[in-house]
């Protein structure tokens, strides 16, 4: 059975799907952009805010789905410049205390709203 999450304390989609699908307590957390939920505004300029931004409402996702960043066991992360990944990595790494999860990280050519920054995640409980 799956169940759909939804949250104000992260960005809207700005598609048609989910903010998280939970399915055998498993948490599948679609890809978030800096986008502020609370004005539904992108956070735009330094990638490290920017990060922050992605990292926050992906923390409020897995919030309402009663789990936390502890639970993630693995992240994808899509950037749009290469040079920028110590500085996502920065912020990244401060979102998880101990052993990091399992992640990729890829340049595309493109991201939604044009942002520098979209990172996804799974989760279990």
């Amino acid at each position: 059975m799956k169940e759909f999450i939804k949250t104000d304390k992260a960005a809207q989609p700005v598609g048609p799907y989910n903010q998280a699908v939970k399915v055998n307590g498993m948490l599948y957390v679609s890809g978030q952009i800096p986008l502020n939920p609370a004005n539904g505004e992108l956070v735009k300029g330094d990638v490290r805010e920017q990060t922050r931004m992605v990292m926050e409402n992906m923390k409020g996702i897995l919030e309402a789905a009663g789990m936390s960043m502890g639970n993630v066991v693995k992240c994808s992360i899509f950037i749009t410049n290469m040079l920028d990944f110590p500085k996502i990595n920065e912020v990244y790494a401060s979102y998880f205390e101990g052993e990091p999860p399992a992640r990729e990280t890829i340049q595309v050519g493109a991201l939604p709203k044009f942002v520098d920054v979209e990172i996804s995640c799974i989760a279990a409980e």
